[in-house]
């Protein structure tokens, strides 16, 4: 009976030891090592002192210890925190001291950042580098040879409950302050499960594992590519960045399920050379975490006739609310659904006294699923306005989560997503969506992608400033024909005070446009502007 995330690896491994588990280009695990070299991990981690409910960090970068990482953590009955290796180390050192990291799971690769994380931190252990490594006083160091050496290949005998942390992924919080999503066993594998069998995964199916760990979506391609028994290919940082190698590993590996940000397929799309590899095999994209640039989606579609487009939907704080699987898109069209709410969750939406809209109304979208999350990390204060709880029934209460999304729903059911309640903004009394914006934007013949922001305006009101990214050969004279697209397709309110072109965005390290980084940027260019112009008479 599968309860716990890591006894998905341990039954495949016993149903078929030799069956391909992992691979990173050109390491691979069987299912057998995987399950013995995470059983030698727990044990080492076990003599550490490491007990239930306690946090253990990885910091990884894509490698083939990964798997073995969080699967060893979680047998040793203590939940693993993702680390990014691109963060800043205030950040880490922020995110290591909020859950009270004490052991760390590195590499060689990241000794330099490793030994500065050790003197700013209680870190007692670090598993992954050279004995030799010169870390702080009182370090206990032991390397991966030293882990697969250790005596014992089976799983530790410790009392684990599906209502234990299973992981804690930290995201960024409106304060700036990073805050912990806190998901058990018990409503990982309900997702895990649920995406295996929407998306009819099999033995014989090769994910791809695109996402970072510390990014949600690195979910299904770990532990439900473990359910079904499936492989799964980690796909490294540096291909991720290279739409060509990229699309070229898919062909090689023979990956059939792709689960990734719209911004990677539109990449594949425009810099991948599509047509030079054979992806024949491959014949599902999922893709979720922003909105998909229609004319890109439309066009990959013409591409790549014999694969399906799935959009997924639902935060990390609950993963897999909907899905919708993309049908033939009208030209005209300016929007796709996120789909009816998945079997399993129930939804409301709601107006802000939390009362239900009427269908067809817009509301905020509030859920309850079994793939909820337990809550953030020692944050009563988020929990508190987190969750609405109502009484149905006496002595019952049914808690869901508020996700912040506007949604409407159509007369078949369909969810339809319309953007977020902090990206809504008022402009001379006018409620403009920010999303909205984006949308039209990006419609434009030569725009590639579109963002939008808003900043505070001299006379008290917001001003939207649009950002864009140009096809490649298109001439910046463009710009006055994207003024008069924007002119022409949004209401005067909401039309963008300044439109610049951009080589490119500021990412994030999941890949979606980090708008926080081009708000700051504009901010301090209206400042600086201000200066410049001294005070007013």
């Amino acid at each position: 009976m599968i309860f716990l995330l890591p006894h998905a690896i341990d039954e495949a491994a016993e149903r078929a030891p030799e069956k391909l588990a992992m691979r990173c280009l050109e390491d691979t695990l069987s299912y057998a090592a995987l399950s013995e070299r995470s059983n030698k991990l727990a044990r080492t981690l076990y003599k550490l002192g490491v007990r239930r409910s306690d946090r253990v960090g990885i910091f990884l970068h894509k490698c083939i210890e990964i798997p073995v990482a969080l699967h060893g953590i979680m047998k040793a009955g203590a939940a693993y925190v993702p680390l990014d290796t691109a963060a800043p180390t205030e950040r880490l050192v922020e995110i290591i001291r909020d859950c009270g990291i004490r052991h760390l799971v590195t590499a060689d690769d990241n000794c330099a950042v490793v030994a500065k994380l050790s003197e700013m931190t209680e870190i007692d252990s670090v598993i992954g580098v050279n004995a030799s490594t010169p870390l702080g006083t009182g370090i206990t160091i032991i390397p991966w040879t030293e882990v697969d050496a250790a005596d014992g290949a089976t799983t530790p005998r410790i009392k684990i409950l599906e209502s234990d942390l299973a992981y804690i992924m930290y995201t960024s919080g409106s304060t700036g302050r990073p805050k912990g999503i806190m998901h058990t066993h018990h409503s990982s594998l309900s997702f895990s499960r649920w995406a295996a069998h929407e998306y009819k995964l099999q033995p014989d199916d090769v994910l791809s594992n695109h996402a970072p760990l510390h990014f949600d979506l690195s979910i299904l391609d770990f532990f439900s590519g473990a359910v079904a028994g499936c492989s799964t290919s980690i796909i490294p940082e540096e291909y991720t960045k290279l739409p060509a190698s990229y699309c070229k590993l898919i062909a090689d590996h023979g990956i059939t399920v792709l689960y990734t940000v719209p911004f990677a397929l539109v990449q594949l799309l425009l810099r991948g050379s599509i047509e030079k590899h054979d992806l024949s095999r491959l014949r599902w994209a999922i893709f979720g975490g922003e909105p998909f640039p229609l004319k890109h989606l439309r066009e990959l579609m013409r591409r790549l006739p014999h694969v399906r487009f799935d959009n997924i939907y639902g935060p990390a704080e609950v993963n897999g609310v909907t899905h919708y699987t993309v049908e033939p898109i009208a030209e005209n069209a300016d929007a796709i659904p996120i789909g009816p709410l998945a079997r399993s969750a129930e939804g409301l939406i709601a107006d802000e006294h939390d009362e239900p809209v009427a269908q067809g109304d817009i509301g905020e979208l509030l859920v309850r699923t079994p793939t909820m999350m337990q809550g953030y990390w020692a944050r009563d204060d988020l929990n508190a306005h987190a969750f609405y709880t109502r009484r149905r029934i006496d002595g019952v209460d049914e808690t869901f989560y508020r996700t912040g999304d506007l949604v409407r729903e159509d007369g078949r059911g369909m969810l339809w997503f319309l953007g977020r309640k902090d990206r809504q903004v008022k402009v001379r009394g006018y409620r403009v969506e920010l999303d909205e914006v984006e949308a039209a934007m990006v419609i434009a013949n030569n725009v590639e992608e579109a963002a939008a922001i808003a900043i505070p305006a001299v006379e008290g009101s917001q001003r939207i400033i649009a950002m864009v990214t140009l096809k490649p050969g298109t001439d910046e004279s463009a710009l006055e024909s994207l003024v008069r697209h924007a002119r022409a397709t949004l209401p005067a309110y909401a039309t963008p005070s300044e439109i610049a072109i951009r080589e490119a965005f500021p990412r994030t390290t999941t890949g979606k446009i980090d708008r926080k980084s081009l708000r700051d940027e504009a901010l301090f260019s209206a400042a600086q502007t201000s200066e410049q112009r001294g005070p007013r008479a």
